[in-house]
């Protein structure tokens, strides 16, 4: 079992202001870990984590793909977990590569079909939809959470760029909870962009029904 990355540098200031590692950031490691294998096949070239927060899940999954010539980069929206994210990286002697920016929008056109491991939790929370708004342009510590009708609205504005990312053999990781309509997030990848789907993990966490999807091309 490979050990959670050390965050012991980052402060309770850091954490006012980027979000905390919890259980869906867990269980978004576990699934991982579960695809440890699966992962190395290929092997991957580039990796982007979309919402990186403290660079946690990044740092993970480049201590079980290694520091060899694997490029890691993640974006935020808060600036604050951009650098977070790169301290972590050094905290655990890994080399990540954090962009405060909203989705991919920089790296699409570079990066068109190119990304190997895809991975986002997005802020999945249902909320009101002023609330999004504020959320993202304040660029505050709850664009990490507040996630709009459904808790959807975050997710469908990343959704159409997956298949313009991922690499021929590509994969896609995304976390979810029940209220998000997972069944139906499966079918609009399924149908819109030819992506198939497996439930890699799910699990109960409190009143939450955490999710971990794996899309890949059909």
């Amino acid at each position: 079992m490979l050990s959670t990355p050390d965050l012991s540098h980052l402060t309770p200031e850091d954490y006012e202001t980027v979000y905390e590692p919890a259980e869906d950031t867990f269980i978004l490691l576990d699934a991982l870990e579960k695809d440890m294998e699966i992962l190395k096949e290929g092997p991957p070239l580039i990796c982007l984590e979309i919402g990186s927060g403290s660079g946690c899940v990044s740092t993970f999954l480049a201590s079980i793909l290694g520091r060899s010539n694997c490029l890691y980069l993640c974006t935020d929206i808060n600036p604050r977990a951009a650098s977070c994210a790169y301290r972590t990286g050094l905290q655990n002697n890994i080399l990540l590569d954090p962009l405060n920016a909203s989705f991919a929008d920089p790296l699409l056109r570079r990066l068109s079909e190119s990304i190997d491991i895809l991975i986002f939790n997005p802020p999945y929370v249902p909320t009101e939809s002023l609330e999004v708004l504020q959320a993202q342009q304040e660029r505050n510590i709850s664009s990490a959470w507040a996630g709009g009708i459904d808790g959807m609205e975050v997710t469908n504005k990343f959704l159409p760029m997956v298949a313009d990312l991922l690499s021929s053999g590509g994969r896609f990781y995304l976390v979810g909870v029940a209220p998000n309509k997972v069944s139906e997030i499966i079918s609009q990848m399924s149908k819109q962009y030819s992506l198939g789907c497996e439930v890699v993990l799910q699990r109960r966490a409190g009143r939450e029904h955490l999710h971990v999807l794996k899309f890949t091309r059909i």
